[in-house]
């Protein structure tokens, strides 16, 4: 269990895919993504979700993201946010998105 202050240092938000690239120097097959946080900025990140989703499908999705983690070098890449999904049966990653179109940065709590 953690405490309500320990959740609310989380700082997730929304932001739109703007750039899909692939990563071919990943481990497991992944895409780099460049994500607009409006106010916030523009954000950098790795993520495997080549199962559900062509590059095509994923410019301009809304995401959600956790966006206070410190960059984690993936290869030659630095990874500056955590896209949210949830693991399907086969281990895939399937996207959290807002049900409606929101700013870019809102933040979720």
């Amino acid at each position: 269990m953690i405490s309500w202050e320990e959740f609310e240092k989380v700082n997730i938000r929304t932001g739109t895919i703007v750039e899909v690239n692939d990563f071919p120097k990943a481990r497991k097959p992944a895409y780099q993504l460049k994500i607009d946080f409006g106010p916030s900025g523009i954000k950098h990140s790795s993520a495997q979700i080549t199962t559900h989703y062509t590059k095509e499908q994923l410019l301009g999705q809304q995401i959600v993201a956790v966006v206070n983690f410190p960059p984690k070098q993936i290869a030659n890449f630095y990874s500056e946010c955590l896209v949210l999904g949830v693991y399907d049966a086969n281990n895939d990653v399937i996207l959290l998105q807002p049900e409606r179109t929101v700013e870019n940065g809102k933040k979720i709590g």
